[in-house]
C-alpha cells in the first residue's frame, strides 16, 4: 500500500459501528483521513441511532433519507480534501447524481463501496444504492456471492471483490474480567445478536433440554416463549467507549453461540471472527466459511443440526480445559491469519489503487 493515501471516509462513525473500527484502522495504517458520518451520533445502549416515523415510513418505499446532509457536502468535502479514494460504507443514502459530482470534482479518484449486509438482497438497499452501482470505481462485499456475476455486478458493480469480516484490535482482545462482570455479562452459555425466528427455536431447544442460555440482543421483544433455563435480557450488548461490554461478555460466557442468519443468507458474522479474536470459545453453526477460517475441534466447534448443537454443548461443558485450550487456539488463528480491520483494510486499499481511473 501506498504511504499515506488521502482518504475521505464516509461512514457510520459511532463507536459501536464497524465503521468507526475501519477509521481507527487506517489511522494505524498511516492514513490521511477525513472523515464525517453519514448516521446520528448517537444510540450507545441500543447498538443504532433512533429513526423517526418518517424515516422508517420512507425505507420501506426504498429510500434512505439523508439526515446528515450527505449529498449536499460530500462533493465539496472531496474538492477541497482531493483524496485518492472516496470511501463509503453502505451508502444507501448516497444518490447516483452524487457519485457522478464526485467523479466531476476528482477525477483521479477511486469511488470505494462497502457493505456488511447482503445488498442484493432488496431489504439491504434503497434505490439510490441500486442505482448508483455503477459509478464506484470498486465495491467491496463481506457476503462472497454478492460478488457472482447475477448479483451486484448484475445490478451495475463493476468490480466487486469479496473480503471476510474482522476484529478491532483495540476492542476484541482478551480481557480479564471481574466477578462483577461475570455476574452482569457471564452465563454458560451465551448468545449476542438480534433476534431471528430460527435462533428462538434453537436457544429454546437447548433450554428444554436442561442448558442455561443467556441472550442478549435487539428485536428480542417478538420472541413470545419462556423457560426457566432462558434468560432473554431483550437488550444489546455493545462496547461503550471506556466499557467493552461486549467483549466483556464473550470472555465471561464459557460457550459463545454463533448463530447465521438466515434471512441474509449468512456463511460468517462479525461474531464468527470477535468471539475467538475475543479469546472466547465459540459454537458456531457450520459454513464453508467458518470451515475455512478456523479448524473444527482446534480453533472453534461447529455444529450440524439441533442434537448436534446439544451433544457438543453438553459436551465442552464438561471439559474445560479442552474448551479453554480451543479458545486460545482461536485467538492466535484471528493474530496469525490477518482477520483484524488493519489487515483488511490495507487488502482492500490496495486494490482500491489498482483501480485508480486511467
Amino acid at each position: 500500500m501506498p504511504s499515506a493515501p488521502r482518504i475521505l471516509f464516509v461512514a457510520d462513525l459511532n463507536f459501536y459501528a464497524k465503521g468507526y473500527s475501519r477509521l481507527a484502522s487506517l489511522k494505524r495504517l498511516g492514513a490521511e483521513v477525513e472523515a464525517f458520518s453519514h448516521t446520528p451520533i448517537g444510540g450507545d445502549e441500543a447498538g443504532h441511532p433512533s429513526f423517526s416515523l418518517l424515516f422508517r415510513f420512507a425505507w420501506k418505499l426504498g429510500i434512505h433519507m439523508d439526515t446528515e446532509a450527505v449529498n449536499e457536502s460530500l462533493p465539496e468535502k472531496a474538492k477541497a480534501f482531493a483524496p485518492d479514494i472516496i470511501w463509503i460504507e453502505k451508502g444507501n443514502m448516497v444518490r447516483p447524481r452524487t457519485l457522478m459530482a464526485l467523479h466531476d470534482a476528482c477525477p483521479g479518484a477511486i469511488i470505494a463501496s462497502y457493505s456488511e449486509d447482503d445488498m442484493y438482497n432488496p431489504i439491504n438497499r434503497s434505490l439510490a444504492y441500486q442505482r448508483g452501482l455503477k459509478h464506484y470505481n470498486v465495491v467491496f462485499v463481506s457476503k462472497s456471492f454478492n460478488a457472482d456475476k447475477e448479483e451486484l455486478p448484475s445490478l451495475g458493480a463493476k468490480v466487486c471483490m469479496a473480503v471476510d469480516k474482522a476484529y478491532d484490535s483495540e476492542q476484541h482482545l482478551p480481557i480479564e474480567v471481574s466477578t462483577e462482570d461475570r455476574d452482569a455479562y457471564g452465563a454458560d452459555v451465551g448468545f449476542i445478536g438480534t433476534y431471528a425466528p430460527e435462533r428462538g427455536v434453537d436457544l429454546m431447544f437447548l433450554a428444554e433440554n436442561g442448558i442455561s442460555v443467556r441472550v442478549w440482543g435487539n428485536g428480542w421483544d417478538e420472541f413470545r416463549r419462556t423457560h426457566p433455563n432462558l434468560n432473554v435480557e431483550k437488550r444489546a450488548l455493545v462496547n461503550r467507549q471506556g466499557d467493552l461490554r461486549y467483549s466483556k461478555g464473550i470472555a465471561a460466557t464459557k460457550i459463545n453461540l454463533g448463530f447465521l442468519r438466515k434471512i441474509n443468507r449468512d456463511l460468517q458474522t462479525d461474531r464468527s471472527i470477535e468471539i475467538p479474536a475475543c479469546g472466547g470459545f465459540m459454537l458456531a453453526e457450520y459454513s464453508s466459511d467458518h470451515a475455512r477460517l478456523f479448524a473444527d475441534g482446534r480453533e472453534a466447534v461447529f455444529y450440524l443440526n439441533l442434537e448436534d448443537l446439544l451433544e457438543k454443548t453438553r459436551y465442552f461443558l464438561d471439559h474445560d480445559e479442552e474448551r479453554e485450550k480451543i479458545a486460545v487456539a482461536g485467538r492466535v488463528r484471528c493474530e496469525n491469519s490477518g482477520y483484524s480491520h488493519d489487515a483488511r483494510m490495507a487488502f482492500m486499499l490496495e486494490a482500491a489503487l489498482k483501480q485508480r481511473p486511467s
